[in-house]
């Protein structure tokens, strides 16, 4: 069925001499990829519009059989110029773009992924300042987005809130994807991770702030370190994925 949607280009690569392929981000039907034929020579269907991190307004149709799907034509929305001439900023995108193709995004999922990177995306920027476990920050949302969350608000086993755990600080089980207070993890076998009052906060920030807002986060180096113990431990864990060799494997 024909479609015409407002999307957000996350990937582009050359098919034959003068076509193109194109993955990008719907709010309503998630991570698609499509075919633009002679994308490379149009000078009137895709005027400039097919650039990484662009925001296009796209017109899609499926091919005769359903077997692809086919851009027939964009229109550019809004480029980000800073992206374009800072490279680590453009790295931290594309770092970005890379877990959201891996993860995959369905139709149930959509409006919040589409949410989450373009709120990232404004982040990178515009922000003078960017927290330094930025992807780590963006894959922990993502997967708490798409039905991975972890309970923040009390103890797993007797129900200790959380604001009362805060000054002993908890400990997160990795395997059940769980935080327990002090007192309950020391009956519980299984690997898991300190978490302090700072780091605690921080997931708070992480799991229900506006990601435009992660500018703000200025975390100690102890904070940094168990708040990427546990997102690393968790996405290899219950995911399944893990950065390697400049691309994310399956584990």
């Amino acid at each position: 069925m024909e479609f015409l949607e407002k999307v957000l280009v996350l990937q582009v690569g050359r098919f034959k001499e003068s076509d193109l392929w194109v993955r990008f981000l719907s709010p309503t039907r998630g991570v698609l990829s499509a075919f633009a034929f002679g994308g490379c020579r149009s000078r009137r269907r895709f005027v400039g519009c097919l650039d990484v991190f662009n925001e296009i307004n796209v017109r899609v149709t499926p091919s005769g059989r359903g077997a692809y799907l086919a851009l027939q034509e964009g229109m550019l929305i809004k480029g980000l110029l800073r992206l374009r001439t800072d490279w680590l900023r453009f790295g931290i995108a594309t770092n970005c773009a890379k877990f959201l193709q891996s993860f995959g995004v369905g139709a149930e999922g959509a409006e919040k992924a589409h949410f989450l990177f373009t709120r990232t995306l404004r982040l990178l920027e515009e922000a003078d300042r960017l927290p330094e476990l930025l992807p780590l920050l963006f894959r922990a949302r993502l997967v708490f987005d798409q039905g991975y969350a972890m309970g923040m608000h009390a103890c797993a086993a007797c129900s200790l809130r959380l604001d009362d755990m805060e000054e002993r600080g908890v400990y997160f089980f990795v395997r059940e994807g769980q935080m327990l207070c002090a007192s309950c993890a020391a009956k519980q076998p299984g690997q898991a991770v300190f978490l302090g009052a700072e780091s605690l906060a921080a997931f708070t920030a992480i799991q229900t702030g506006d990601p435009v807002s992660w500018g703000a986060l200025c975390l100690s180096s102890t904070a940094k370190k168990q708040c990427a113990k546990v997102i690393d431990s968790f996405i290899q864990f219950h995911v399944g994925l893990a950065w390697e060799n400049g691309r994310f494997a399956r584990v």
